[in-house]
């Protein structure tokens, strides 16, 4: 979807302001414009460019905080190696560019704490600006800037001119995201639901506020936070956190570090999206930060000689869990939580592998629904699906007279599918759903048609022997489904 609008030029989206992240798409639909190789893979190369400078950068915060290079490259490879931020390397999404800028303001606030020169807090309002304008996890931060800025107002070691230059800057860094603001409030006219969109998006208000955890969500949190720190290495993170309460200089610096960490993980923790996973980022992130100064801590004792060696091959040994975890997964028919009902797509090793090098599987499904189908048929897709699909379509020019349909984005010239034009589509041709299940395919046609399996979709039909708008309650196939 994200290439989808990046094809389109579209800064914007379809799904509210907080899931529009335009600068992001402004970067990506400059890739895009660079003649070289594919479509796709230049502007997924904005990811995997913008993760290499968050690693970089990771390895330059904590070089500059504690002075030593073991520790800054133990945070580093930490870092780049945790299995969610390299997923999303791998992949055109947003979480590694706002990671860099990310990074960037906690080398501007460091280097302030450390000279108290206010031009690092002027980087610091721009930077800032410019996360907003990636993702909405920014707002987290800049609530703690916030804070430690007013603390040095109150305390005359900035003046308000200095404020008004670091909010200037920000407003500055923020303009893409301000724009789309400005844009939405003048179309509507209405404030008070555009600032909603911009804060929560069209319908993520209430996993967004959400105060409520169940068991099954904290054993998930935890395995999250497990597989992207499969390593013994973890166990410095605590030995950080008991280092940091003890170092005096960088106060303000050590207090963010500290509240960032809390905050994003109880952020991310009671989230109730289904993509959550992605949001414990900023969290690795702070652990990878903590886990260089366990690293630190436990050098500088005397009475613990622990090799360098073991502690660097301990960074690594994810790589090599990645490795082995998805045919493990698949031997024990581990229960991973994904819908498995998506062809060519093998979820153990799309999920539980982060690398995507030499990975077919989407271009596979595409290219096979869009060759099995009928003159001017109809596919209905989920999000998940709808994308490569539309891909194809529109950037390869394979099969412009499938018409492909969804609850989000259709093609050119696509008919309208609801319950009243069903019946119609189906006397004008063949109709697909790529799944049949719950979620994934429109209710009313689930309540009132059956499927045919024919390749990897399904065609819709009317129940044998029954009105196509009857209930299906006794419709001898749909039984069988169900089974």
């Amino acid at each position: 979807m994200i290439q989808y609008r990046i094809w389109h030029n579209d800064i914007e989206g379809f799904l509210g302001l907080a899931i529009s992240h335009p600068l992001f798409y402004i970067l990506a639909i400059g890739a895009k414009y660079i003649p070289l190789g594919e479509f796709v893979h230049r502007v997924n190369l904005v990811s995997a460019v913008a993760a290499a400078v968050a690693v970089a950068n990771m390895f330059l915060l904590v070089r500059l905080w504690l002075g030593r290079n073991l520790p800054a490259v133990v945070a580093a490879v930490t870092f780049a190696v945790s299995h969610t931020f390299w997923r999303h390397a791998s992949i055109i999404e947003t979480y590694t560019l706002w990671t860099a800028l990310f990074l960037g303001e906690l080398i501007m606030l460091l280097q302030y704490t450390r000279t108290r020169r206010v031009r690092y807090l002027y980087w610091l309002g721009l930077l800032s600006g410019l996360s907003i304008a990636v993702h909405m996890l920014a707002s987290i931060p800049l609530i703690c800037y916030a804070v430690f800025i007013a603390f040095l107002l109150a305390k005359k070691e900035i003046h308000i001119r200095n404020l008004a230059i670091i909010a200037l800057l920000w407003i500055f860094g923020a303009l893409p995201y301000e724009y789309l603001i400005v844009k939405n409030i003048i179309q509507t006219g209405d404030l008070t639901g555009t600032l909603a969109s911009a804060a929560f998006g069209q319908r993520w208000q209430g996993a967004v506020l959400n105060a409520s955890l169940s068991m099954g969500i904290v054993k998930e949190n935890f395995l999250y936070i497990l597989l992207n720190f499969p390593t013994p290495n973890f166990l410095l993170f605590f030995a950080g956190c008991f280092g940091l309460f003890k170092m005096s200089p960088g106060r303000g610096f050590r207090n963010i570090i500290l509240a960032l960490t809390v905050l994003f993980f109880l952020f991310a923790f009671r989230y109730t999206v289904p993509d959550r996973y992605a949001f414990f980022i900023p969290f690795y992130c702070l652990v990878s930060i903590l886990i260089g100064l366990g690293t630190d801590i436990l050098r500088s004792q005397k009475n613990l000689k622990v090799p360098v060696f073991l502690v660097l091959l301990f960074c690594i040994l994810p790589v090599g869990v990645y490795t082995v975890l998805p045919p493990l997964a698949e031997k024990m028919q581990l229960n991973i939580g994904t819908r498995n009902d998506i062809s060519r797509r093998d979820d153990y090793e799309y999920f539980l592998r982060p690398w995507k090098t030499g990975y077919k599987g989407t271009e596979r499904f595409a290219n096979e629904a869009l060759g099995l189908v009928e003159d001017d048929a109809v596919i209905y897709a989920d999000t998940t699906t709808v994308g490569p699909l539309l891909y194809l379509q529109e950037v390869k020019g394979i099969r412009p007279d499938v018409k492909i349909v969804s609850g989000t984005v259709n093609s050119k010239d696509a008919p309208k599918f609801d319950e009243r034009t069903i019946g119609q589509l189906l006397e004008a041709g063949p109709v697909y759903v790529v799944s049949p299940r719950p979620g994934y395919c429109p209710q009313f046609v689930l309540d009132h048609y059956d499927f045919i399996r024919t390749g990897i979709l399904w065609q819709v039909v009317s129940c044998r022997g029954r009105p196509a708008l009857e209930s299906r309650a006794g419709c001898p196939r749909h039984n069988e489904l169900s089974q």
